[in-house]
């Protein structure tokens, strides 16, 4: 998509700080981070959020959280854990109309978060 942030991202025309890449995820440090670890997992592939996925994407989603978990262990988390989060549409809080997995550690969460 021409409009979308992350796919701008992936194309390399905006930089990231990357942790990890294969040929269909993308990990990268989130720019305002919430908890000392928080990072993003998203797909290559566009996929406006997880309510517009197509069966065929199914798969993919697996991918990402497997290779969320990876990382969050990767970078400490390990040991006490994380909170994996998909936020979907207005009412869900995306903020960017590209599927992605927010992984945040370092620190306790509070539940409800706020």
């Amino acid at each position: 998509m021409d409009d979308c942030i992350f796919c701008k991202i992936i194309a390399g025309e905006i930089p990231c700080k990357k942790i990890y890449e294969d040929d269909r995820t993308l990990a990268f440090h989130d720019i305002t981070p919430q908890a000392p670890v928080h990072f993003l997992v998203i797909p290559k592939k566009h996929i406006k959020n997880v309510m517009e996925m197509e069966k065929a994407d199914s798969g993919l989603l697996g991918e990402l959280l497997f290779r969320a978990q990876e990382l969050a262990a990767e970078q400490g988390c390990g040991e006490k854990g994380a909170r994996f989060v998909v936020n979907c549409k207005s009412d869900g809080g995306q903020t960017v109309d590209h599927l992605h997995i927010h992984v945040l550690g370092g620190r306790f969460m509070h539940w409800p978060p706020g």
